[in-house]
């Protein structure tokens, strides 16, 4: 699969703008999901339901065709005609850079990371195959693109390294976990995706669904299952958009974190521009 443009807006805030981003426009998303090593068969199970649910709802509700999105995942036989190609190190690297050399001022870059983590005071991983891929190789990636508003979302257990070292402008960086230190499997990213696949994360019921509420939906309702278990959550989802690489549980969207997340979209309205609030 290839990557192709797909409807998307961003607008600068009212009394102050977005840096690189200072007009309201229609850009383009650009997607990437990846799945990372398994370790177990219900975990390699688990990993592909939610990435072929977002690349579904994707296509079913947003108006994403197929060809638009770039799936990389540990076992690309699994499913060929979905997914492009081993979800290594070099391959993920690979397609980030080409993402950045299509992608412009007012472009959405979006990546979504599903999966097992690790880390410790030093550096913050995803497991993939062969040689895990750190925070610190993605920004090393990353730092050099300048144009489109980053957005990731790292929904693997002990995540939450992430967003010291990828934290900046133009940036929204979505962790499943608070610190390194957490390191149960997450629930996060089933809950992430069902906020594209189901009608319950669109809170303003605009009939798009941007990153800050699909974070909200996934944090509450992480929190609502572990409830409902009377299990203690070993989870806790953070959030970062204003650069300063500091995440927050409960972003509001209107001062601190939240106020970029909130303008980004992944298809909804054709050719849609976010609104200001």
């Amino acid at each position: 699969m290839r990557f192709a443009a797909v409807a998307a807006g961003l607008v600068a805030a009212a009394g102050g703008g977005l840096p690189n981003a200072a007009a309201a426009q229609t850009g383009h998303a650009r997607v990437l999901i990846v799945t990372g090593v398994s370790g177990e068969p219900q975990y390699a199970d688990a990993f592909y339901k939610q990435a072929t649910t977002m690349i579904d709802a994707l296509e079913t509700r947003f108006g994403v065709p197929d060809s638009d999105i770039v799936y990389l995942a540990e076992t690309p036989a699994r499913d060929a005609t979905r997914i492009k190609a081993a979800s290594t190190k070099d391959n993920i690297e690979r397609e980030l850079s080409a993402l950045g050399a299509k992608s412009k001022t007012g472009d959405v870059l979006f990546v979504m990371l599903i999966g097992h983590g690790s880390g410790d005071e030093t550096s913050t991983r995803f497991a993939t195959p062969g040689p895990d891929i750190s925070a610190a190789d993605f920004a090393r990636v990353l730092d050099p693109i300048t144009g489109p508003v980053i957005a990731i979302v790292n929904a693997a257990s002990a995540s939450g390294g992430f967003i010291g070292a990828l934290s900046g402008p133009n940036r929204v960086i979505a962790t499943a976990t608070k610190s390194d230190m957490e390191k149960n499997q997450t629930r996060f990213a089933t809950y992430f995706v069902q906020a594209y696949a189901s009608d319950g994360a669109d809170a303003d019921k605009d009939g798009r669904v941007s990153v800050l509420e699909a974070f909200d939906y996934a944090r509450r309702e992480v929190a609502r299952a572990y409830e409902s278990e009377n299990h203690l959550l070993t989870e806790h989802a953070q959030l970062d958009d204003n650069g300063d690489h500091k995440g927050t549980a409960a972003p509001d969207g209107k001062s601190g974190d939240g106020a970029l997340a909130r303008r980004v979209f992944l298809g909804g309205t054709a050719g849609s521009v976010a609104a200001v609030a």
